[in-house]
């Protein structure tokens, strides 16, 4: 008998939990249901954003108008797709929260999530919603621009938390215990529905902005929810209403307005991280950038990586410095 994904209702009346709440059924392909059949026990929940990234970088300085020659990829992004890449890397077994298409472009997003060793069986999979793509330039002088349509994403809404209320990730409606690695790329509504569920009381949740543009939509975990924040100066900045010179500063005035934890970057200058009060920091190491998009997400993965492997914070921080320096220089694979 062919194996399909149906709707809950249809996988309950023959006595099956389905990974997914799809709308209709539709066949899995053999390569999807052996994936499927084998996902490893996760270790990490990465919720947010996964999609198609389409870079374009040059070796030259750029500005608004620029035509010049260079390269186009398109790979696997989002900032939970690039947290949860990082992870594998660094051995641990993440698995998505997320909306992507039945379209041809998500399946075929779907197969390198597999093939990468992610845990698929909870992704929210969409008939009428087309799979998300991210959109970039790249000079020698840094990200010239970039638009995100995450809208699908968006769209889904809380539909990607249902494994986390169902008893899928564990016991129905009780609070999911392990580690969540969060980004922005969700809607203000669903976050702050987020921060104040107690779904995710228990959990050790880290929380990212996806750009500047959406790092207000953090402001509900300025309200002691106990998640950790990954931010730039910037984008504290904008939580703070309020422009800092330093991450050192931007870290202080993160926690007096309720971050429980903040952990500040300020490229290449020093990033801070402040816990209870206490302040520390270190400086990047000096490295030849030569991209940008997934810096700050290969840092954060890198730095949630060296805590759940019970390195101090001291520790933990240069072991993510040295991993998004050496991600910029192109010495790691993107």
């Amino acid at each position: 008998m062919a194996l399909v994904q149906c709707s809950k209702g249809d996988w309950r009346k023959k006595g099956i939990n389905p990974g997914q709440d799809s709308l209709r059924c539709a066949p899995l392909t053999a390569k999807t249901a052996f994936m499927t059949a084998i996902s490893p026990k996760p270790d990490i929940l990465c919720i947010g954003s996964v999609l198609w990234d389409v870079i374009g970088r040059a070796p030259s300085h750029m500005r608004v108008g620029s035509d010049v020659p260079g390269r186009i990829s398109r790979l696997p992004g989002g900032v939970a797709m690039n947290i949860a890449m990082t992870l594998r890397r660094f051995g641990m077994t993440p698995a998505l929260l997320t909306a992507i298409g039945r379209d041809d472009e998500g399946q075929e997003l779907l197969g390198q999530c597999q093939t990468m060793g992610m845990g698929t069986d909870h992704i929210y999979l969409s008939d009428d919603l087309p799979t998300d793509i991210y959109m970039a330039i790249e000079g020698a002088n840094g990200l010239v621009a970039a638009i995100a349509d995450a809208h699908s994403l968006e769209a889904a809404g809380d539909k990607i938390l249902l494994p986390l209320k169902d008893g899928r990730l564990g016991s129905t409606d009780a609070p999911y215990p392990g580690i969540i690695a969060l980004d922005g790329n969700l809607t203000e509504s669903l976050l702050s529905q987020i921060a104040q569920s107690p779904l995710f009381t228990a959990a050790d949740l880290r929380v990212a902005p996806a750009s500047p543009g959406k790092a207000e939509r953090l402001t509900p975990f300025l309200n002691g929810s106990g998640a950790t924040l990954y931010v730039n100066v910037e984008e504290a900045g904008l939580l703070c209403q309020h422009q800092f010179d330093d991450a050192d500063t931007a870290a202080r005035a993160l926690h007096t307005r309720g971050a429980a934890r903040a952990v500040v970057t300020d490229g290449g200058r020093a990033t801070a991280d402040i816990k209870d009060g206490d302040l520390i920091t270190a400086t990047p190491p000096e490295v030849m950038v030569t991209r940008v998009t997934g810096a700050g997400d290969t840092f954060m993965a890198a730095h949630i990586a060296a805590e759940a492997r019970g390195m101090f914070r001291t520790d933990a921080l240069q072991k993510a410095l040295h991993a998004a320096a050496a991600y910029v220089s192109g010495d790691v694979p993107s």
